[in-house]
Order: structure tokens, then sequence, then C-alpha cells
């Protein structure tokens, strides 16, 4: 299996912090973003990804390069501007080939377990999977629900509104009524007729996630990772002399 990481955005809720650096190498921990998924990626088993860029997007490849480092391959889709989720999958198409592919925000932060889609079988009847979360606080309407057969709906009245998490499989095919690569559309523009057709199926993840689009959730995630890796470091036995 494929995939994309969607990194091509301004950042602008994260300015000043994104006028000179590409959100995607802001720092968490001590590590980029960006980099985070690429190793969780590689260590899922995926070799082959593609990556989406515009604002400073120089900088991200200069860091990555091809993605031999990491034990990957790194093929780069460049946009002279953003192309908005669905509009950047549609221009990277003819790099992820005709089976179904993984596709990940690039600015969120999660432990979540990439292997239990990368290994599964995917059946010709789903046209796309997405991951939801439980609602954060900047999200608190949501923007999906599960019914009864684990399919996507939009928000059903009594049932439990879900927020997408920017992470899912989807296959090409989903993407044939948007003929243009330099069109400028959302993912949810791309969605709207399978769902309705009840060929969107979903989970639920409820282990730790962040949507890492504004100053201070960059500064929340920070001090938690920052505490998981205090915690990590083994203090040294003493000997009794």
């Amino acid at each position: 299996m494929k995939a994309i990481i969607l990194a091509a955005g301004f950042g602008e809720r994260l300015r000043p912090l994104t006028e000179n650096t590409p959100k995607p190498l802001l720092k968490v921990g001590v590590k980029p973003l960006i980099q985070y998924h690429v190793e969780r990626l590689a260590a899922a088993g995926v070799r082959e990804l593609v990556i989406n860029t515009a604002w400073l997007g120089d900088q991200i490849e200069a860091f990555l390069g091809d993605g031999s480092r990491f034990g990957v391959r790194i093929d780069w889709s460049r946009e002279v501007e953003p192309l908005d989720t669905g509009g950047g999958i549609r221009r990277a198409l003819p790099l992820l080939g005709s089976d179904p592919f993984l596709v990940i925000n690039g600015d969120i932060w999660t432990d979540y377990p990439l292997p239990s889609l990368v290994d599964r079988d995917w059946s010709d009847s789903v046209e796309a999977h997405l991951v939801l979360v439980p609602n954060p606080e900047h999200n608190p309407t949501g923007d999906f629900s599960l019914d009864s057969q684990g399919n996507i709906r939009y928000p059903l009245a009594g049932g439990e509104s879900l927020t997408f998490s920017g992470i899912s499989v989807m296959r090409p095919e989903l993407f044939a009524l948007f003929s243009s690569a330099s069109e400028k559309f959302p993912i949810r523009d791309v969605l709207v007729d399978s769902i309705s057709g009840g060929y969107v199926s979903g989970e639920v993840f409820r282990g730790t996630w962040w949507d890492v689009g504004t100053v201070e959730r960059l500064q929340a995630i920070n001090t938690l990772v920052s505490g998981r890796e205090v915690n990590l470091v083994k203090k040294p036995k003493v000997r009794a002399s």
C-alpha cells in the first residue's frame, strides 16, 4: 500500500511560527511533525510515500530528501498554490497508482496503529474508510457519525457525533468526477455521494490524537510529548559501596 501525507497548507493559524518554517517542519518534542508520520508509516510496512507541498515546500524536500534514510521512497507532488485536501490528492493520483492508498493529514499527531489499515484486505465495496475521533474542544459538533453497520453518515440525531481524524484509506476511483488536476476542493466534496450510498466505512479511535493547528495546541502537545520522553529515561542504578 502507498500513502500520501498532505503537507501543502499555509499554516496560517500557526503564524508567526510558519512565516519562515512550513508547518510540517515545526517540532513536536525533538523531531519535526512530519518525521513522525514518515517513521510510523515505514514501521507499518509502507515503503512508497507521496507528499504534496506548496508553501515553503522546498524546505520539506530538503529535510526528507528521497526518503532513503527513513527506509522509504518519497515522490513529491508540488503545488503552486495549495489545492486543499481533495485537490491535493487529485493532483497526486498519477503517483499513487490504482490500488487503495492511505491518507494522513500532515498537521496531526497521533499514536494510531497504522498497521491495522495497511494490513487489511480492502473490499471492493468500500470506496473509502475514515478514522474518527471523539470531538475535541475546537470541533464540538463533529463531522460524521457511524451507523449500526459501521458506515459513515453525517451526524445523526441522537447519535454520537465524531471528528474526522485526518487518517483514511481511499480508492482513486473516488476522484473520477474531478477531471482537473489544478482544481481546489476539500475532501468532503469527494465523499458526499459515496457516503449517501453507504460505501464509506469508518472506525472510532480513542487513543492519543491532536490536530496541531494553532500555537496553543502545538505547545500543549509538546508538553505531553516532553513528559513522555522524560518518563522513558531510566534512572541509573546506584550500587551500594
